[in-house]
């Protein structure tokens, strides 16, 4: 297993096909730029191609944020794939949408999301949800390594 240094930024992938969420996103994170990075990926497919280089390269983000409803590959059909695969297995994902369904928020969990969080419409609320997110997270890190069982 290895261990965080306290110093050392979030790294954080955002998986949304909005362009606007992902520049508002983007505008939020930026307020934490010494303590976060964030990648943006539009689409399903080409984030967990991202992923799959990143693994082979050892270096996973820490936690996954992932919008329901995209084109092509959903964040269900997202999660899923991540959920089956155990590389990707033990990886924070936390559901970033506007959906507030609860049949989105009873499927997201069955399908083992880390959490579910709706996004605020007022940008001063999204901010609030952000720092809270940053500040959770800083504290947590993903699992890199799987140690073998001996």
């Amino acid at each position: 297993m290895t261990v965080s240094s306290p110093t050392r930024r979030l790294c954080l992938l955002l998986i949304d096909d909005n362009p606007a969420d992902c520049m508002l996103a983007e505008e939020a994170f930026e307020l934490y730029s010494e303590k976060v990075s964030v990648k943006v990926i539009q689409d399903g497919q080409s984030a967990l191609n991202w992923l799959q280089a990143q693994a082979a390269a050892n270096s996973l983000p820490d936690v996954v944020l992932l919008d329901i409803n995209m084109p092509g590959m959903n964040g269900f059909e997202v999660l899923a794939a991540l959920r089956g695969d155990a590389t990707f297995r033990h990886l924070p994902v936390v559901m970033l949408t506007t959906s507030t369904r609860q049949e989105d928020v009873d499927r997201a969990y069955e399908l083992v999301a880390s959490s579910y969080l709706v996004k605020n419409a007022d940008f001063q609320g999204f901010l609030d949800q952000i720092d809270s997110l940053v500040r959770f997270w800083t504290r947590v890190r993903f699992r890199q390594q799987r140690n073998p069982m001996s």
